[in-house]
């Protein structure tokens, strides 16, 4: 943003000097001095609806609101006189005429905004007589409940639906002191159900579906960790009690996402504790999986493996890994396929071309990928394909506020009238599966298309070119030589333009960044290419394939044919994902599962560990833009153990009989070492991990001889998940599947 002029004024005796046109409120935040507001809320529109950010200021006829007010050259605040304090304290006694004193049953005690300023300024009386004004609490919808006597008309629920979400979903009915919020549905929502509404209200007002009348603000311990489901690495904080997750909110406005979270975030963690979850391991006895000890499945999946590897050699085993594990366990995952077994079959979910992306760049890639504070910047963003506001939430949230906070352009490419469209400068609406075409021309101008869609692509050029420092978002439609030629037409906007590719799931960049794939080692390094190679080598102390494995597809096709013998699968459902197989195993010989459910994959495997899932793990994890962030263990889990640990016994068993090294790091923080050593772009601060930051890696490659890359047709394939789905985890998030907008 451009500078600005930077103005002196004095707070309470203090000088602070500010940017010009900041409100006074913000400028006593600077100066950690604590001017009370109901209604003011950074980001949303002004209200001055409260009247509690009464302050004096020299000169000023009466008392100023701070949360309206521009900070001015020269203007002196006080911000805590006995004018003040008095004036405050009448406001509280105003808004307790009809609020019920139910705060030993309220869900908001101990962390109630007006009961903190209650205590603050002493309002224990009132001359309010009159009966209170009751209505019965309302159930809005399976996760938002509304009680109407708590409310004190702040409106920060109605701007945050309207201003944040862009869904209008609620409003304020009646008048005077009967005024009342009201959901869209008359006595219902309809809406995207984020939640967003219950985090914003200071009081007890909107409460949560999945937390109330279930404990104390203070009888839980509060763990700071990334989203388990899409890919936007949103932070949020999981209340914990009892090694019971409660419930998820980010009211710390802290990490990337500061205080947005959509519904998987703040609601769809209760998979952890799903009637369906895996406890003990499974083995395969004749047609039926028992549950074995872990010594027995332990060694059992280490002898089968070395006979199918005996038997069929390195080209007959391959390995899928996850999009949702941590970077730590894709990168043993990987160590075990290539450094144990000498393949590199192995692959995951490709849900966005980040290889694509990180080679077209080449040595730009350092600085020319978009972090999400980036895009929320930018002056124009130019998205091409998904559709953000379903499948990747918080991309959306920063274009909308981008929109709204610096008037941020938004131009669309899209086979799709998506939700952002309303936002739009300028919409393209394109064919299914023309995206390579459209881009194609925009690069080169080549290719035959139709008249009235190249005008209107030469109106987006032209809208492009009035900008500058363009940021470039497109999701799985674009991929291979497609985004060579976006990379082209970006080089000839003007500035400097920045890319992100829209993946589906929490660690889909990680996974790719970490090696799970069958042409490239960690850091997108070629398998052919022999100094890489042999960096690899010295490092990890063994012989590494040079020959590119075969993809996820491949491998099931391969195992439908009888060419694949043993197949590991960490964390994914290929089976079901892919389909060959008719959710069948083919002819595999060996089929070994990490899972937390019996997946459609898992229910034909031989051997089945059950996985600890995110919330119950250490690690980092790496979003869509590129960057790192800390998982951290919400709850201790009886029976399920983390995938790190179950690639460390594997490797222990499969070294004592004769196959491979084990792995020694005992600890995620251990291997992440590891990696900082094997990927130059992940050897980032650690203080900045450490104290809950994101910090962007700088991945890239040099330029080689290696021909132009592409990638298969199909390859590259969004799951195209909602709001409400996520996968074959979806399926286990009660609350979100008991919600009507699932169904739709």
């Amino acid at each position: 943003m451009p500078d600005q002029k930077i103005i002196k004024m004095k707070i309470d005796g203090r000088e602070v000097q500010v940017p010009q046109g900041t409100l006074v409120i913000e400028a006593t935040r600077r100066l950690g001095t604590e001017v009370p507001s109901f209604c003011y809320y950074p980001g949303l529109s002004l209200q001055a609806a409260c009247r509690m950010c009464l302050v004096e200021v020299e000169k000023a006829p009466k008392l100023q609101t701070a949360c309206t007010l521009i900070a001015t050259e020269g203007m002196i605040v006080r911000t805590d006189t006995e004018q003040v304090r008095q004036a405050r304290k009448y406001m509280l006694e105003f808004l307790l005429t009809n609020h019920p004193l139910d705060c030993p049953v309220c869900d908001k005690g101990g962390e109630c905004e007006l009961q903190d300023m209650v205590f603050r300024y002493g309002a224990d009386s009132s001359r309010f007589v009159e009966e209170k004004i009751h209505r019965p609490e309302e159930k809005w919808s399976e996760l938002v409940y509304y009680d109407a006597p708590r409310c004190i008309l702040c409106f920060r629920c109605v701007r945050v639906c309207d201003e944040g979400m862009d869904v209008k979903a609620l409003g304020v009915g009646m008048r005077g002191a009967n005024s009342v919020i009201i959901p869209n549905r008359e006595d219902h929502l309809e809406c995207e159900e984020c939640g967003m509404c219950i985090d914003i209200c200071p009081v007890g007002a909107l409460t949560s579906g999945t937390y109330r009348y279930k404990t104390r603000p203070w009888e839980m311990q509060y763990v700071s960790t990334v989203c388990a489901h899409c890919s936007n690495g949103c932070k949020t904080t999981l209340s914990v009690r009892n090694h019971e997750i409660l419930r998820a909110n980010n009211r710390d406005l802290s990490g990337i996402n500061q205080d947005f979270l959509c519904v998987k975030g703040r609601f769809g963690f209760d998979f952890t504790s799903h009637p369906e979850r895996l406890r003990q391991p499974l083995l395969r006895k004749g047609e039926k999986l028992f549950p074995v000890s872990w010594d027995e499945v332990a060694q059992a999946a280490a002898k089968k493996f070395k006979a199918a590897y005996d038997a069929g050699g390195k080209d007959a085993i391959g390995f899928i890994g996850s999009n949702r594990t941590s970077n730590e366990e894709n990168y043993l995952l990987q160590l075990l396929a290539r450094a144990t077994f000498g393949t590199n079959n192995i692959d995951h979910h490709r849900s966005a071309d980040y290889t694509g992306l990180i080679t077209a760049l080449g040595e730009r890639a350092a600085d020319s990928l978009l972090t999400m504070e980036q895009l929320y910047q930018s002056k124009a963003v130019l998205l091409i394909g998904n559709d953000p506001t379903n499948q990747n939430p918080l991309v959306a949230w920063q274009i909308r506020s981008g929109i709204r906070h610096f008037g941020t352009k938004l131009f669309l490419i899209n086979a799709n009238e998506i939700k952002l469209k309303r936002k739009a400068q300028q919409f393209v609406k394109i064919a299914t599966g023309q995206e390579a075409a459209i881009l194609k021309w925009l690069a080169h101008e080549e290719g035959q298309l139709d008249p009235v869609l190249v005008e209107q692509l030469v109106q987006l050029k032209a809208g492009l070119e009035t900008a500058s420092d363009i940021a470039v978002v497109f999701g799985a439609e674009v991929s291979g030589a497609a985004i060579a030629a976006l990379v082209a037409f970006g080089s000839k906007l003007p500035g400097k333009a920045r890319y992100m590719a829209l993946g589906d799931y929490a660690n889909s960049r990680g996974a790719a960044d970490m090696g799970l794939l069958p042409d490239r080692f960690p850091g997108y390094e070629y398998v052919e290419d022999g100094g890489a190679r042999e960096a690899f080598e010295r490092l990890w102390g063994a012989v590494l394939p040079s020959k590119p494995g075969m993809s996820a597809p491949q491998m099931v096709g391969a195992a439908q044919a009888g060419k694949l013998k043993a197949l590991y699968v960490v964390g994914a459902n290929p089976l079901a994902h892919f389909g060959t197989l008719g959710f069948g195993r083919g002819k595999l010989e060996l089929l070994i599962v990490h899972e937390m459910f019996l997946t459609e994959t898992a229910k034909v495997a031989d051997i089945v560990f059950p996985a600890a899932s995110a919330y119950e793990k250490d690690g980092t994890v790496t979003n869509t833009s590129g960057e790192i962030q800390l998982l951290r263990k919400g709850a201790e889990v009886m029976g399920p153990r983390s995938d790190l640990d179950l690639l460390r016994i594997l490797s222990h068993q499969l070294e004592k009989l004769g196959l491979g090294k084990a792995f020694h790091d005992k600890t995620p923080a251990a291997v992440f070492e590891e990696i900082r050593k094997a990927v130059p772009a992940y050897n980032v601060p650690i203080a900045g991990l450490l104290t809950g930051g994101a910090e962007a890696t700088r991945v890239q490659i040099a330029r080689n001889s290696h021909a132009p890359y592409d990638v298969p047709a199909g390859l590259i394939r969004s799951a195209n998940d909602t709001l409400f789905t996520s996968g074959t985890l979806g399926r286990f998030c009660t609350m979100m599947e008991s919600l009507p907008e699932a169904e739709t």
